[in-house]
């Protein structure tokens, strides 16, 4: 086999790993949350994180036995949201808020986001009934 030929292969197999890896490493929504659910969640928003590939929105609600539990909301990408209206200041830590989303099949309080409303009844965020 040529030089030629063996560097072509070579290249071209490094090029189809590097774009892969990518595509491996993305997660289908559908796997990690059950769409047929819904949970509704009133607390107060104790973090933020605007980070890449996803926002998280957490956030301490208080149960019926009056146990505080924290729940982590999955976002779009930053700039999913910010392309729906939602920006970094559009929710801020300490704002009570009521979010509504599908719960995650294996994790406890773990669940991507549907809407968010805070407590005087205007929308953050509404995303219910689209994918």
């Amino acid at each position: 086999m040529s030089k030629r030929l063996v560097w072509l292969s070579a290249t071209s197999v490094t090029v189809w790993l590097a774009g892969a890896a990518p595509l491996r490493a993305h997660h289908s929504a559908a796997a990690i949350y059950d769409e047929g659910k819904t949970v509704t969640v009133q607390g107060m928003v104790t973090k933020i994180e605007w980070t890449n590939p996803h926002v998280f929105i957490h956030v301490d609600a208080k149960e019926t036995t009056g146990q505080v539990v924290s729940w982590s909301f999955e976002g779009a990408s930053p700039i999913g949201l910010y392309r729906d209206g939602v920006h970094k200041d559009s929710l801020k830590v300490g704002d009570t808020v009521t979010v509504v989303g599908v719960p995650a099949r294996s994790v406890e309080h773990l669940a991507e986001i549907r809407t968010i409303t805070f407590a005087d009844g205007r929308k953050v965020f509404d995303r219910a009934g689209k994918p």
